[in-house]
Formats: C-alpha cells, sequence, structure tokens
C-alpha cells in the first residue's frame, strides 16, 4: 500500500509539473497572453501610422496646397516674389 501511494504521489507530483512548468502548461498561457497583448498594442500603433500616412496621401493627391506646404517646409521652396527670412538660433551657433 505505501508503494501504491508514493507511486500515485510521483504520478501526482508530474501531472502538476506539466500543468504548472511543461510547454502548455499556465506559465506559457500567461507568457503567449502578454506577448500577445504586446503585439496588438503594436498593431494599433501601426494602424494609427497607416491611418495618419492614407490622411496625408489623400491630401496631397487631392489638391496643390497639401503639396505646397509640405514642399515649403520640408524643403524650404519659396514661390516667386516672396522674400524669404532665416532666423539663426542663438542655441546654435
Amino acid at each position: 500500500m505505501k508503494i501504491l501511494s508514493a507511486v500515485l504521489l510521483i504520478l501526482l507530483a508530474g501531472l502538476q509539473y506539466q500543468i504548472w512548468f511543461g510547454q502548455s502548461g499556465a506559465m506559457a498561457q500567461q507568457r503567449l497572453a502578454s506577448q500577445v497583448a504586446e503585439q496588438k498594442a503594436r498593431m494599433e500603433q501601426l494602424q494609427q501610422r497607416n491611418r495618419k500616412m492614407i490622411a496625408e496621401v489623400v491630401a496631397l493627391q487631392s489638391g496643390k496646397a497639401a503639396f505646397e506646404a509640405r514642399a515649403r517646409s520640408e524643403l524650404g521652396l519659396v514661390k516667386k516674389g516672396e522674400v524669404f527670412y532665416l532666423i539663426p538660433d542663438e542655441a546654435n551657433p
């Protein structure tokens, strides 16, 4: 009877180990759940970035104003007849 109890106890301990620490155990489930949450957050950030980029592309395709504003801000372009003033930063000599 003692041998049977010992064997059952060892079997129970082995099964508990599989449940908690095995390949598909509770700890692995928690790791996967946290990875899924991180991926969902990352996906939401990427979707938001994509929506901004789509809006920008539509604005650039729809009219000249968005294209001109982007050229002015990023490339420093000036229209004919306009005066460009450059005010240097005091922090950067």
